[in-house]
């Protein structure tokens, strides 16, 4: 699946398959505005990727010691640009 197909896919009516890596489902529930569920996949994916949306969904919300703390496990910067930007970077490099 490339980026743009993914991001359309957040336009549709359909949850994305089980087929899909928990981190990518996260950050495509979080595009759709439910916080709430993206937390909870990225929480149980138990993977640097689980941890790197983590990161960015806590940077979202604004708690910038708890995303600091997700970026390390991550392994991954902090990063200053726009949430939109480390949205797609993120689903960029996990798309592959």
């Amino acid at each position: 699946m490339t980026l743009e197909e993914f991001r359309k896919s957040v336009e549709s009516e359909h949850a994305p398959g089980g087929d899909l890596d928990p981190a990518l489902q996260a950050l495509w529930w979080d595009a759709r505005g439910d916080w709430e569920k993206a937390h909870g996949l990225c929480q149980r994916a138990g993977s640097p990727a689980g941890d790197w949306v983590h990161a960015y969904l806590h940077r979202k919300e604004g708690d910038e010691g708890n995303a600091s703390h997700w970026y390390s496990r991550a392994g991954k910067p902090k990063p200053t640009g726009s949430l939109d930007d480390e949205w797609r970077s993120i689903a960029a490099a996990l798309l592959g």
